[in-house]
């Protein structure tokens, strides 16, 4: 007999084609009149035209969404939209515009709206990550769940190959440790794996043609369930390895989950072994970890941490904070282990699948933290 919880969303989602045309729609649904834009520098010209699309309902655009949303960016786009009188936000982009987005409405209480343009899947979670000085402290709170997203395959097609598919694989990171997840429900592990399943089917289309609006459909469909299951559950130590090594190096969000994902699986498979058949299904491979980390490398995607600026003398440092206040997880989290998961993802060798060394996995070594966990994360 199956026991779980089930946690439901709130959030409105519109999926398609050319559906950014409805956003004045779904604004005037919630009750907003002025909407304050928010994205990154380099995507200004899609602001702009959203801000036409919006027409007077528009009231100023912040252009300054940056990685892991440092908590200074944020205190001056809250700034900015008192001064525009916002009573609304639209984040256009992935999870720095995203993220800016939920600290804002965090700080205001303003409801905000979000338009994908990656496959980050941050739009469909209430988990807020934010960085000061070079820390990064993750939350889970309900209020900065965007309340309506939309999704309009048009944006994705002048995403670019090679940063589609870092993106595809952070949203499959979501999805792997949705499966596995200590609060992991039936309808959790079936999207999961049904995201595996799309974002591994399409983004190998997506890089020998990008412009195959079929295949772009078939990623953004599954990062958006990738992105509801990180929503429904919380996470382990893939996304504290990825937290750490982000706020703490300032590495790039999307890359820095491809190069650690198969280590993580590595490391988690002896204690998850529902969750690795399941992996390897979906890859069509004898071993989740080695799967991934051919997958990432046919693809072309970078598969050394030191190639992402980390340097080497990094790893103690970040193995110590990696075991402090850590995630809970399938497995105990040792620091001798994680720094021998670490060091192998620096140097891009390949996942280390031997069963063996460390403790057996037992219920009562998983970890809880009293400020951030699985609830939490």
């Amino acid at each position: 007999m199956k026991t779980f919880v089930h946690r439901g969303q709130m959030t409105k989602v519109v999926f398609g084609s050319g559906t950014r045309s409805r956003i004045p729609e779904e604004a005037d649904a919630l009750g907003c009149r002025r909407v304050l834009i928010l994205c990154t520098p380099g995507q200004a010209g899609q602001a702009v035209e959203v801000h036409d699309v919006l027409g007077t309902a528009a009231v100023g655009t912040f252009t300054e969404a940056a990685p892991h949303t440092p908590v200074e960016v944020t205190e001056k786009a809250v700034a900015y939209a008192g001064t525009v009188g916002a009573d609304s936000v639209l984040a256009i982009g992935g999870g720095s515009t995203i993220g800016l987005g939920k600290a804002i409405a965090l700080r205001t209480g303003l409801p905000q709206l979000a338009l994908p343009t990656t496959y980050a899947g941050s739009e469909m979670t209430p988990i807020l990550g934010e960085t000061e000085g070079r820390r990064k402290t993750t939350r889970r709170l309900p209020e900065v769940l965007p309340k309506t997203v939309v999704y309009d395959v048009d944006l994705t097609f002048t995403f670019p190959a090679a940063a589609s598919v870092v993106s595809g694989i952070n949203a499959m990171a979501h999805a792997v440790e949705a499966l596995y997840a200590q609060d992991r429900d039936p309808l959790a592990f079936l999207m999961a794996g049904e995201a595996l399943e799309s974002l591994i089917r399409s983004l190998p289309v997506v890089v020998q043609r990008p412009d195959d609006g079929e295949a772009r459909a078939d990623a953004l469909y599954g990062a958006w369930l990738a992105g509801t299951c990180l929503g429904t559950v919380g996470m382990a130590l893939h996304h504290k390895v990825c937290h750490v090594l982000g706020g703490t190096f300032g590495l790039p969000h999307a890359e820095t989950h491809t190069v650690v994902l198969p280590h993580v699986v590595a490391y988690n498979a002896p204690a998850a072994p529902e969750a690795m058949a399941r992996i390897a299904r979906a890859l069509s491979a004898a071993d989740a970890a080695k799967g991934l980390f051919d997958f990432a490398g046919r693809l072309g995607a970078p598969r050394a941490l030191r190639d992402l600026g980390m340097p080497e003398s990094g790893i103690e440092q970040a193995a110590e904070l990696i075991v402090r206040d850590g995630y809970w997880n399938p497995r105990p989290v040792e620091r001798t282990a994680v720094r021998a998961l670490l060091a192998r993802a620096w140097a891009g060798q390949p996942p280390c699948t031997s069963s063996g060394g460390g403790h057996p996995p037992t219920e009562s070594a998983v970890h809880h933290s009293t400020t951030m966990g699985a609830r939490h994360a």
